[in-house]
């Protein structure tokens, strides 16, 4: 079979759609062989380049002259149908799609209130909603862990943390499902809901503010930074939400689909628990849930891996494909899931002025929660074929959208 039947190309560029993603990791594979950056297709028909080798990974997310600007690239966007500048339709202001110097505003505005003592916190509270979920669970047979466990878990956090009244979680969790799920009909009405709902909290906490993260980013000020406007704390909570809440079910649901298939490294990550905060590593690295990066755009003709990148060219990073450009060698061979391993090299909350604000979150998060799982389900199996499994087919998420999975009795 020839590289371009094993990887799909429209007119010399590889195309990343639903079947791309579905097998994006021996995909990415073959594309490393043939060099680091590659001219792609995305939803749409929008074209660009795919950056997956480590190092231009690197390079790529740090580059001085690739922004998150997108206007030199707006007659190719308006020809794929995006329209630029409408936040009521998309993450609004925030960080994630600023340039400097207004992004170095809005993280240190944001990081203000999104303390690392405030996450520390959470611990006893994400243990305590994990526990809760499995209680629920049915004490055998077969059931959904992502719609049991995955998804219910980090969407309790965060609505918690933001602090979104309870009648208000329902729809938040099935807005949050469906915000970066692009090719989905339900992705534009799943911003606009969630854009509409923190709307209202933000007023809401500013006439009565509570002990919680939406009413730290309504009060934070800085001397130099002044505040944040009323966009700008929409358009920050929406990306909390969709940033933190979908890479984190995700997050969850690879790590469980790759420990339940490597039953070797269950079997260790049982007997060891202390190796969980290194293994949460490896699983970012083996199988993250961001795939890839969001775009950049070249604001001036660049160089890129020997590869011309005109003026508004558009970049993205296989997050997911660097953190398998390593050395096939012993117990570093990327292919092979190793809970153990010292220093599990990955890019998967980015790299720069971008690299993630909510990492320490998603790390807790996904810790205690597999440390749980694993100690209160000891009889956790797959219950359906692997090659069976539905993946997320657009977006920059790569995840299962169920997880069969079977609970011996014990």
């Amino acid at each position: 079979m020839s590289s371009s039947e094993k990887c799909p190309y429209h007119e010399g560029r590889v195309v990343i759609g639903p079947a791309f993603k579905a097998d994006a990791p021996a995909r990415y594979a073959r594309l490393r062989a043939l060099g680091p950056i590659h001219p792609a297709e995305f939803h749409r028909g929008l074209q660009g380049w795919v950056v997956v080798g480590h190092d231009l990974a690197r390079q790529a997310l740090n580059h001085p002259a690739l922004l998150k600007d997108a206007t030199p690239a707006a007659d190719a966007l308006a020809a794929a149908g995006y329209v630029l500048h409408q936040p009521s339709v998309g993450l609004g202001a925030q960080m994630m799609e600023a340039d400097p110097p207004e992004h170095g505003r809005l993280r240190r505005l944001a990081s203000a209130a999104f303390t690392p003592r405030r996450t520390a916190e959470l611990a006893p509270r994400i243990e305590r909603i994990a526990h809760d979920l499995i209680d629920a669970m049915p004490p055998s047979g077969e059931f959904d862990l992502m719609e049991a466990f995955n998804n219910p878990l980090p969407a309790s956090v965060i609505a918690e943390l933001l602090g979104i009244p309870a009648e208000h979680h329902p729809d938040f969790r099935r807005w949050s499902g469906l915000a970066l799920q692009v090719a989905s009909p339900g992705h534009r009405p799943a911003l606009a809901g969630l854009h509409g709902l923190l709307a209202e909290l933000v007023a809401e906490k500013r006439r009565r503010p509570g002990d919680d993260l939406l009413s730290a980013l309504v009060a934070v000020r800085d001397e130099e930074d002044g505040r944040l406007s009323e966009e700008e704390l929409v358009g920050t909570a929406m990306m909390l939400v969709v940033a933190g809440h979908e890479s984190t079910v995700n997050l969850l649901g690879n790590a469980v689909l790759a420990l339940l298939r490597h039953p070797e490294q269950l079997r260790l990550l049982r007997e060891r628990p202390e190796l969980m905060a290194g293994a949460v590593e490896e699983f970012l690295r083996y199988d993250t849930s961001v795939e890839r990066s969001t775009s950049r755009y070249a604001s001036e003709e660049l160089e890129l891996g020997g590869v011309r990148i005109p003026r508004g060219g558009m970049i993205t990073v296989a997050l997911g494909s660097a953190g398998h450009d390593l050395p096939r060698t012993g117990a570093d061979d990327p292919a092979v899931l190793d809970v153990t391993r010292p220093a599990a090299r990955h890019l998967a909350f980015g790299h720069g002025i971008h690299y993630c604000l909510g990492a320490p979150l998603a790390r807790l998060e996904t810790t205690v929660a597999l440390r749980v799982l694993l100690s209160r389900v000891p009889g956790l199996e797959l219950a359906a074929p692997v090659d069976s499994l539905d993946w997320i087919g657009s977006g920059i998420i790569r995840g299962v959208l169920s997880l069969p999975v079977r609970r011996r009795a014990c």
